[in-house]
């Protein structure tokens, strides 16, 4: 699968032309349509989220909204909590202010030359004033040029994350717009100018440049909103809400939504957009993402296409080994979703994706809780929400399509807590979602659609290719078998697949070697996967919803649980018990594969996730385990609490009424009553 899929990226790769800057002008010229761009956010660092919401407001595109979801509880008790939540409600208007210095002046410059334009001769509008023309233009761009290398000086970089954001992100665009004055430049030193159209084209570059509305939507601030602690619901809530006027309604201690009737000026308006772009809020976009990816959309013959993309790439110079070599492994799996659009394979990765609305509410179910509609665009059923919903939009007619360039990049984990939370949940959910495939293929055969074998293999490896990858390591690490079971043809069958993974890694900028690395990163991930594998059959059992874990994102080091810590180590004893056996029963071949073994996997450990730091989880693990914090007796509450008519909370009396639950018939203990009552 592997081989097919990279086979599938290196033909995109050759056939790729990049469209001219020039048919993007163009393009966009006279274009209305809007795109707002989504960053869910929950308990992140205020830093880690003012780099992605710079680089979504520094998108060139001619409508642009950027809108911080910001998932934490709304009236934290805890004060580094409250400071940490007002330093994140603060950045949208403060890069929407110190964006507005540079917009005033492209909108300026904008309207003066089609003020000029207009009041020109029709026989030979602005042929005069070429000159005059194409001075003012280089003009605008210098200053456009010295404001982001001014902010980009004023810059505090702390890691190599911000490093990127500054050389790439900021300083990428000032380049650009450097290039275009050289351009002008030439022009003006050959005596020569572009057309007006073409001036007026670069002038409307610095308005999409420079223009962005920001704004934060706090879900949880809303009763009748969604609440479920996941991304994908945060997605919805704001999703729903779109294109419509709401009045905020207070109910006791609640505030709701309801449809607003007559429109008033403290009245919450969700604009709506033909296109949705969903950000992580660790994530970074180059600037001409979203102008490029919606330009594909736009092109003939892509009018099915519901969602694009172009999977995220690894930020180059990771301080730890265990972030390069998780960096690696996302950069080659880039490559891999590039050959799986060739085939028609293509699953939404949630870190960043331009989304046609239309299709989201082809896909859209509506159900009742507690009175209120609740709209489900993004399933939520698993925690690998993206993938579902790409076998739900596949239903619907829907195509997906990666986009073949890397435009966006995003965090790997720092350490070895953070990459368990990160790798368990990618391991869970792919089998629950298998059912889904199975109903779409009959579908789709059913219409006398050409399903291809390929594309099967693929979307089946993608999902649940972890679970029997995991059991089949596992089979392989215990399983006492003799070399009359071990075939060179093994390992010559294998060679291809290794050579062309170094192959990839060295492309992608890393190293030949690192395949070995990755092997044994594999090797002490194994109980992590077969955690989220796990899990997943718990889910299929019980029904049960798993909850959603975010990756954390601390300066601190995260701990990981200790049993992923001491199951590498009974790997690496259990791989030289199995050298000495095998070695005294002249089992040479396994002897050679247990070696291997336990020298990667140990040499692992100590890189990725450290001996002393190992020490340290399982003492934490052993620590939380036998410790129990005393539960303080709660003092016997009267179930009747007198109050004056002055003190009784008859909002909440009007709206909720009673809120105890067939009191009258249910009987049982006063304890029992004096639940109900609270």
């Amino acid at each position: 699968m592997y081989l097919m899929a990279r086979q599938g990226a290196l033909y995109r790769f050759k056939e790729h032309r990049r469209v001219p800057r020039g048919e993007l002008d163009s393009h966009f010229a006279h274009y209305s349509d809007g795109i707002t761009v989504l960053v869910p956010s929950y308990a992140e660092e205020p830093g880690v989220v003012r780099g992605t919401l710079w680089s979504a407001a520094l998108q060139e595109f001619p409508d642009l909204q950027v809108v911080l979801l910001l998932d934490d509880p709304p009236k934290p008790t805890e004060p580094e909590k409250i400071h940490r939540l007002e330093l994140t409600r603060a950045l949208g208007a403060q890069i929407e202010n110190a964006m507005s210095v540079p917009a005033e002046r492209a909108n300026k410059a904008l309207a003066d030359f089609r003020a000029r334009y207009d009041n020109s001769p029709q026989s030979s509008p602005l042929k005069a004033s070429s000159a005059q023309e194409l001075d003012q233009l280089i003009a605008e761009y210098e200053a456009a040029v010295e404001w982001l290398e001014a902010v980009a000086e004023a810059e505090t970089v702390h890691d190599h994350v911000d490093e990127f954001f500054v050389d790439l992100v900021i300083m990428g665009l000032a380049r650009e717009l450097r290039l275009v004055l050289l351009a002008l430049e030439a022009a003006k030193a050959q005596k020569t100018a572009p057309s007006p159209e073409r001036m007026e084209e670069l002038f409307l570059r610095l308005t999409w440049i420079f223009n962005v509305r920001m704004n934060t939507f706090e879900r949880k601030a809303y009763s009748n909103l969604s609440h479920e602690a996941n991304k994908a619901m945060n997605l919805n809530a704001y999703i729903s809400l779109m294109g419509k006027r709401w009045k905020k309604e207070d109910a006791s201690d609640n505030v709701l939504l309801r449809p607003s009737t007559t429109p008033r000026d403290d009245d919450l308006v969700i604009p709506d957009s033909t296109y949705l772009l969903t950000l992580d809020a660790d994530s970074l976009l180059l600037r001409d993402y979203c102008l490029r990816l919606v330009y594909f959309l736009e092109s003939a013959g892509n009018e099915r296409v519901a969602v694009t993309q172009t999977p995220y790439s690894s930020f180059r110079g990771a301080p730890t080994r265990i972030e390069r070599i998780a960096g690696a492994t996302t950069d080659i799996q880039h490559i891999l979703h590039q050959g799986m659009s060739y085939y028609g394979a293509t699953f939404w990765v949630g870190a960043n994706a331009i989304i046609r609305k239309r299709a989201l509410e082809d896909i859209v179910e509506v159900e009742t809780v507690g009175g209120f509609e609740i709209r489900t665009y993004i399933q939520d059923r698993t925690v690998i929400e993206d993938t579902e919903s790409s076998i739900d939009l596949g239903a619907h007619g829907w195509t997906l399509v990666n986009y073949p360039e890397r435009l966006s990049y995003s965090a790997t984990p720092p350490d070895f807590g953070s990459l368990v939370v990160q790798r368990r949940r990618w391991a869970n959910g792919g089998l629950l979602i298998l059912p889904k495939l199975w109903n779409q293929l009959a579908q789709r055969r059913a219409q006398r659609q050409r399903v291809l074998i390929r594309e099967v293999l693929l979307r089946v490896n993608y999902m649940a290719s972890i679970t029997w990858a995991s059991f089949g390591l596992l089979f392989l690490l215990a399983y006492p078998y003799d070399s009359r079971l071990l075939s060179p043809a093994v390992f010559v069958a294998a060679l291809p697949y290794f050579l062309c993974m170094g192959s990839d890694l060295r492309d992608c900028g890393h190293r030949f070697s690192d395949i070995f690395r990755i092997y044994g990163f594999n090797l002490i991930l194994l109980p992590v996967n077969l955690a989220g594998v796990l899990k997943s059959l718990q889910q299929g059992l019980t029904g049960d919803k798993i909850p959603f874990v975010r990756t954390p994102k601390v300066k601190d080091r995260t701990a990981a649980p200790a049993i992923y810590v001491l199951i590498p180590y009974a790997i690496v004893a259990f791989s030289i018990l199995t050298l000495w056996r095998d070695a005294q029963q002249g089992n040479w071949g396994n002897v050679a594969f247990a070696t291997l073994n336990a020298v990667l996997a140990m040499i692992c450990i100590q890189a990725y996730i450290g001996i002393w730091n190992s020490v340290v989880d399982v003492v934490l693990g052993a620590v939380n385990w036998l410790y129990v914090t005393p539960k303080s007796k709660t003092p016997r509450i009267s179930p009747v609490i007198p109050k004056t008519a002055e003190e009784v909370d008859w909002k909440s009396i009007l709206y909720h009424g009673d809120r105890r639950l067939n009191r009258d018939l249910r009987g049982g203990t006063d304890r029992r009553r004096r639940i109900s009552l609270r």
